[in-house]
Formats: C-alpha cells, sequence, structure tokens
C-alpha cells in the first residue's frame, strides 16, 4: 500500500441511513483498511425518524481514487442500507449563478471566490436582464442574456436546462434570481438549487418587501437560505441570519441592511453545502459546522 502524501483532506464521505449499532466502526473501519487517514468527523442522530447521519473528511493514500473507495465501501453500504456520498476534493466544484437585477448576491459570492474562501469555479451566469453583463465581463465569466416573459418562460427555462446539461454544475444558485422555477425544474434539481430570500416571508410577500416590513414596524429583518422545492420558498433551510433594526430607520436602511444579510447568508449556504456539510433529512436539514 502507498504512503499517505497528503496533508489535507482529499476526499469527503457524507451518509444516511435507519441508525442502528456498528455503523460508525464498520466505516471507519473501511477507510483504514485501504489506509486512509480521518481528518473530520461528525455525526448526528435523529431520534424521531431513527435517522443517523455522518460526514467525515479523510485523507487517501497515493493512487487510491474516489472509484477504489467507493468499491470499497460497497458491501457496507449494502449492508447498513447506507445513502453514500463520496466527493473528490481534487476537483473544483463548478457553479452556475442566475440572477436578476438585484446583484449584490452575485457580486459578493465572486468576491468570496476571488479571495479563495469561497472554492469553487463558475460555469457561467445567467440573467434575464443585461445588467449583469458587465459584471460577468470583469469577472471573464460566460454570460447569457435570455429574457423571459410569459409567453416566453418554458422556452427560457429550457435554456436554462440545456446549459445546465452541458456544464454539469454541481450546484445552481439563484442569487436574487426573481422568476419562480417550474415544477418540473424543482424537481429535477432539488437538493442542487440553491435560493435565497428575505426573512419576512410568509408575512411580506411581492414587491418592496422592506417597505412593507417598514409600514409595520418590525424590528427584525433578515435572510433565508434553502434549497430550491416546488413550494415555493418552502424548501429545506440551510442558513438563516437576522438584524436588529428601529424606528429612527428608513425603508432605504433597511435594503440596505437586508442587501448585507442576504449576501452573507447566500455566500455560506453555497460553501456549506460545496463542502459537503449539509444533509437532506425530509423537509429538514442536518448542517455539520466547522
Amino acid at each position: 500500500m502507498s504512503e499517505t502524501v497528503s496533508s489535507e483532506p482529499t476526499h469527503i464521505l457524507t451518509l444516511s441511513c435507519a441508525d442502528r449499532p456498528g455503523i460508525v466502526a464498520r466505516v471507519a473501519g473501511e477507510i483504514a483498511a485501504f489506509g486512509g487517514n480521518i481528518a473530520e468527523s461528525a455525526q448526528f442522530w435523529d431520534r424521531g425518524p431513527n435517522r443517523f447521519f455522518m460526514r467525515i473528511a479523510f485523507i487517501s493514500p497515493k493512487g487510491v481514487d474516489r472509484d477504489a473507495i467507493l468499491a470499497r465501501l460497497a458491501p457496507a453500504a449494502e449492508e447498513f442500507g447506507l445513502d453514500l456520498q463520496v466527493t473528490d476534493l481534487a476537483r473544483p466544484p463548478r457553479i452556475l449563478i442566475l440572477v436578476s437585477k438585484f446583484d449584490h448576491c452575485l457580486e459578493h459570492l465572486l468576491y468570496q471566490i476571488r479571495v479563495g474562501w469561497l472554492k469553487a469555479e463558475v460555469a457561467g451566469i445567467v440573467s434575464n436582464h443585461e445588467d449583469a453583463a458587465i459584471i460577468a465581463v470583469r469577472a471573464g465569466l460566460p454570460f447569457h442574456h435570455w429574457p423571459v416573459n410569459k409567453a416566453t418562460k418554458a422556452r427560457q427555462e429550457g435554456l436554462i436546462e440545456g446549459l445546465i446539461e452541458a456544464e454539469n454544475p454541481d450546484l445552481i444558485v439563484l442569487a436574487r434570481y426573481m422568476q419562480v422555477m417550474s415544477n418540473e425544474f424543482s424537481a429535477r434539481h432539488f437538493g442542487k438549487a440553491i435560493n435565497i430570500h428575505h426573512s419576512f416571508l410568509p408575512s411580506f410577500k411581492g414587491a418592496r418587501p422592506y417597505h412593507q416590513a417598514h409600514e409595520r414596524g418590525v424590528k427584525l429583518i433578515g435572510a433565508t437560505a434553502h434549497y430550491v422545492t416546488a413550494e415555493l420558498d418552502e424548501g429545506p433551510i440551510i442558513e438563516q441570519e437576522t438584524e436588529r433594526v428601529g424606528h429612527a430607520q428608513s425603508p432605504e436602511d433597511l435594503v440596505a441592511t437586508g442587501r448585507d444579510i442576504e449576501s452573507r447568508v447566500l455566500a455560506r449556504a453555497v460553501k456549506l453545502h460545496l463542502e459537503r456539510r449539509v444533509l437532506l433529512n425530509g423537509r429538514k436539514t442536518v448542517v455539520f459546522r466547522d
């Protein structure tokens, strides 16, 4: 067996299954058997549905690739009924970003990628408006301007699907993309598409939510990042944040605060997903943080 040469994790294993004794010992034993060294480990038992979740980041010996790891774990996966995934960290994850006119979340994502906090490659930017074109040009990224209206909505979504098929992104990010995706799109990409919205929902739906909130004198505003589902803005929640506001602040102040929160929350949710720290648990998520 070749010696382990990396000092950083080379692979991440995530799994979920019905809880029973011996899961951790078996999986850890299989990793040790091919010379792997566990760098991080986290687990959670949801007692209600009796579901067990685990995330392991480990260092594999040189020459032991993802296929070899999956083959080694196959008997354990069959025995324990593991819903198991192994991610190769040598390949940077790819994201496709959808945006409309509000570009603050897009700008923040690109900045965090540029400085290395968010480790990802951008496969392209899609927008139903031309406003973000200059951002894409500046970042040297492909930009796809596909306008949409009621008559062209199905065709435009078809173009997005074609791009997804061609680019095969690991994640689709709706960075303030102000279009409702079809039920078919939501089902097809469940668990691989993240949306961001203000946390007023369902109180202040529709246009100008921060102005509506100002009129009602809210004291907390925030944002929620969640997976896209057919139920609008009701997908499994990944990340949230709130900030206290007061009566002296104008609607424009609330909008500015909201922009900051939305940008931070979406970036954290994307990072958590790409680092395989988010596991679906029915209508909820299990999030293994640092």
